[in-house]
C-alpha cells in the first residue's frame, strides 16, 4: 500500500472523532475539473467506492485518500504559438509586441489549449495515527504534501501539522552508523547509500548493491560528505531507505511478513487486511527509527547539527557505482 512515508506531528486541530473527520472531509470531495481548469483536488473514498466514506478506521488507524487532477499544456507548445502570434502582429502592424502584450498572449494561448490537454489524476494515501497524533503521507514530494496539509487546514478548525523533528538529525545518525559500523538494535545497514559534500562543490557519491562497511565509505565521510540516503533493514521484516529529511522511501515488506499476513487472512488485495498489516508493521518501525534518532526533538531545543567527518556504517551487494555530480537528491522513488 505505502511506497514511502513522510511523517508529521499534529500539534493542534486533531478531530475529536472519526465522525467529525468524515463530516469535515465531506466539505471537500474530489470532483473532476472542467476542461478549462488546470487543477482540481479533493478527498476520495479509500475503498474506491462511489459515494463511500471518506475516512475509514482499520485497527484504530484512520485512512484517507487525496486526489489531485491536473491539466498541463507543454510550455514549448505555448511559446511556439506566442511566437507565431507576435510575428503576425509585427508583419501586419510593423511593431513588436511589448512584455505585457506577450504575457497576455501567453495566458490567452494557454486558456485556448487547456481544454485539449488530457487530465492526469494522481491519488495519495493519507494515514492519521490517533494514538501518536501523527500524520503520515505516502509521498516524498513537498508540493503534494503541501496540497494535502492545506486541504486539511481548510476543513479542520485550527489544524496544525509540522514535519517530525528528532533530537539527533538523520544525517548525523547515519554518518555515525557508517563510521562506527554499528547500528541500534533492530536496524541493519542495507545496500544503498548517497553521500553529499556540504561545501560549494555539492559533490555526490552514490553506492548501489555494494558493501558499505568499508574504509572507502568512511573516508568519504571523514572528508566531509554527509549521508543523505541510507538503505536499512528493520527487524528482518521491512526494507527501506532513510533520508536526511526523515522520510522513509522504497518501503518493502519481507516475503515471510507477507506470508504471515496472508495466513492471518490479511491479503494484499483486501483493503482491511493490507491496511492492518502495513500500519501494524510501520507503526513499530517508525517508533524504532525515532528511538534510534534519540527520540522526538523537545520544543525549544536545537536539533543536533551535522558534523563533518563523523558518520555511520552500511552494507551492500554485487555491483558498485560511485558518481560525483552537482545538485541535490533524486526525485520521488518508484513503487517497490
Amino acid at each position: 500500500m505505502f511506497k514511502q512515508l513522510s511523517v508529521y506531528t499534529v500539534s493542534a486541530g486533531w478531530p475529536a472523532s472519526l465522525t467529525e473527520l468524515e463530516e469535515a472531509l465531506s466539505a471537500m470531495p474530489f470532483v473532476p475539473g472542467s476542461a478549462s481548469q488546470e487543477k482540481a483536488m479533493g478527498w476520495l473514498s479509500p475503498r474506491g467506492q462511489e459515494h463511500g466514506l471518506l475516512a475509514e478506521s482499520v485497527g484504530g488507524q484512520w485512512m484517507l485518500r487525496f486526489m489531485v487532477e491536473t491539466r498541463q499544456v507543454p510550455s514549448s507548445v505555448i511559446q511556439r504559438r506566442v511566437d507565431e502570434a507576435c510575428a503576425a502582429i509585427e508583419a501586419t502592424s510593423g511593431r513588436k509586441p511589448g512584455k505585457k502584450e506577450k504575457r497576455d498572449l501567453k495566458e490567452e494561448t494557454k486558456a485556448a489549449l487547456l481544454p485539449q490537454a488530457f487530465p492526469r489524476q494522481q491519488s495519495t494515501w493519507v494515514w492519521l495515527d490517533p494514538t501518536r497524533q501523527r500524520l503520515l503521507l505516502d509521498t516524498s514530494a513537498q508540493a503534494r504534501a503541501d496540497d494535502i496539509i492545506t486541504a486539511l487546514v481548510k476543513v479542520l478548525d485550527g489544524f496544525l501539522a509540522e514535519p517530525l523533528q528528532t533530537a539527533t538529525s538523520p544525517a548525523v545518525a547515519m554518518g555515525r552508523w557508517l563510521t562506527e559500523q554499528e547500528t541500534p538494535a533492530g536496524l541493519a545497514i542495507g545496500q544503498e547509500c548517497e553521500l553529499k559534500a556540504a561545501d560549494e562543490s555539492q559533490a555526490v557519491v552514490r553506492y548501489a548493491r555494494h558493501p558499505l562497511l568499508n574504509d572507502e565509505v568512511r573516508e568519504h565521510i571523514a572528508q566531509g560528505k554527509q549521508p543523505t540516503r541510507l538503505a536499512l533493514h528493520w527487524d528482518d521484516r521491512v526494507q527501506f531507505v532513510l533520508t536526511d529529511a526523515l522520510q522513509l522511501k522504497k518501503l518493502a515488506f519481507e516475503d515471510h511478513v507477507l506470508e504471515q499476513a496472508k495466513a492471518q487472512d490479511q491479503r494484499a488485495d483486501d483493503f482491511d487486511g493490507s491496511v492492518l498489516m502495513a500500519t501494524t508493521e510501520l507503526t513499530t518501525l517508525i517508533d524504532d527509527v525515532i528511538d534510534a534518532l534519540d527520540g522526538p526533538q523537545e520544543m525549544g531545543l536545537p536539533k543536533t547539527p551535522p558534523q563533518p567527518g563523523h558518520a555511520p556504517s552500511v552494507t551492500t551487494g554485487a555491483s558498485h557505482r560511485t558518481q560525483a555530480t552537482d545538485g541535490g537528491n533524486s526525485a520521488e522513488d518508484p513503487p517497490f
